[in-house]
């Protein structure tokens, strides 16, 4: 029976969190997408990763709830929305109006906002997330192809998406502890940003929030929630994850993301392994075919990507409007990933949210099984395609270092 839910709006951060419950050594499940046919809870932790971060928020609404009523019914009593550490969203969503639909159906009338990460760089304070030392307005999140952040203060990123109050708890009354962040909460309405500007401020907000029917946020605020629920005496396991098998075969590096750090990563990699960039334009005239051409002559683990600088992918979409330049490239890389499978590829490193939802789908992936981090917030996962065993990481665009790609193939050798 499982005692946690979660839902998470990407694939990438569904991994990311699962990773980091996982750190502590409890059983982890990760589903993709909701699971059909009878209920069948695989651990106490149980986390469904959907693909809404941009969806209408009438479709993201729909799927949350339905992530919801089966985790309802796989038993779970705790639940938690997860979204990016950067708060990838627009005006409209979809993060607010997704969790004021689970307030609605959970009956919870306060929910808090913890996007923060501090390992990995994302801090909170007086409502400002900072991405490192720059604000995010000012960090490279301002030129997302999709989720552009023009504005670091939550509270106002926040408002327009929700019709509840929206408050804050400041870094000065986490800093007092657990009762004063309660105490803070009492006074203030449904919808509050928590300030965390470190681990220990992680630890202080979930052990003031615990026992909340919904908490929101990045995987982080997530992470000492199992010590805790062994402390109150609601969870009792300590098996950690079934035993995982590496698969023989080869491997390949999928990228998607236009982030700042994937472009480090992309550079780095590709100056010591066989590289194809993609342009949408050309694939919109040529199809994939020579790109399946080009990897079937590769030795070694080859890297396909899409990303791009800021100035390139606006390009793209103005020829060929927004929406169908960024699906022109998920459907490619989604192919070149089946045709990778059936051409004896059995490890992939995917890059980029949106990216790693289009690949994972496309493998027909329905559930994974959590194994040892590659950098904070990035496991190795181990699943099946079909009967076929394989081995994904799924990286989210800003997370790892600049060693990432060559790092996660050497961690996974030595498994």
């Amino acid at each position: 029976m499982a005692l946690f839910g979660a839902i998470a709006d990407d694939f990438t951060g569904a991994t990311d969190l699962a990773g980091l419950l996982a750190r502590s050594g409890a059983r982890v499940s990760l589903r993709i997408g909701v699971p059909d046919g009878p209920v069948d809870a695989a651990a106490p932790f149980e986390v469904i990763a959907l693909k809404i971060r941009t969806v209408p928020v009438a479709e993201a609404v729909e799927q949350a709830l339905a992530a919801l009523e089966w985790l309802q019914q796989a038993g779970a009593s705790r639940f938690f929305w997860k979204y990016c550490s950067t708060f990838d969203s627009t005006a409209e969503g979809n993060i607010g109006p997704v969790a004021e639909a689970l307030m609605a159906r959970l009956k919870a009338d306060q929910t808090i906002y913890c996007p923060a990460f501090p390992e990995n760089g994302r801090s909170i304070f007086m409502g400002n997330l900072f991405v490192g030392q720059q604000p995010l307005a000012e960090s490279p999140m301002r030129n997302h192809p999709l989720t552009p952040m023009r504005d670091s203060n939550l509270m106002r990123l926040l408002e327009p998406q929700v019709t509840g109050d929206v408050g804050l708890v400041d870094r000065l009354t986490v800093a007092k502890g657990p009762q004063a962040v309660q105490g803070k909460l009492a006074d203030l309405g449904a919808h509050v940003i928590v300030d965390a500007v470190a681990d220990e401020d992680l630890t202080t907000i979930a052990t003031a929030c615990q026992d909340m029917p919904l908490m929101t946020g990045g995987s982080a605020i997530a992470m000492p929630l199992p010590d805790l629920y062994r402390a109150a005496g609601v969870l009792d396991d300590d098996g950690g994850n079934a035993a995982w098998q590496v698969p023989e075969g080869n491997g390949l590096i999928l990228s998607g993301s236009c982030s700042a750090m994937t472009q480090a990563q992309v550079a780095a990699y590709s100056k010591t392994a066989p590289s194809y960039q993609l342009d949408p334009l050309t694939l919109a005239r040529d199809g994939i075919q020579p790109v399946l051409d080009w990897l079937v002559q590769q030795s070694g683990v080859p890297l396909i990507y899409a990303t791009a600088a800021p100035d390139a992918v606006r390009a793209a979409q103005e020829a060929l409007g927004r929406e169908k330049a960024g699906a022109i490239v998920e459907d490619a890389l989604a192919e070149i990933a089946s045709a990778a499978l059936g051409n004896g590829v059995r490890r992939f490193v995917v890059a980029g949210g949106e990216t790693s939802g289009a690949v994972t789908q496309a493998l027909k992936v329905d559930r994974l099984d959590i194994g040892p981090e590659i950098a904070p917030g990035v496991p190795w996962c181990f699943c099946k395609s079909g009967k076929t065993p394989i081995a994904l990481a799924l990286k989210s665009g800003n997370f790892g270092d600049e060693g990432f790609f060559a790092t996660a193939l050497e961690k996974l050798d030595k498994i």
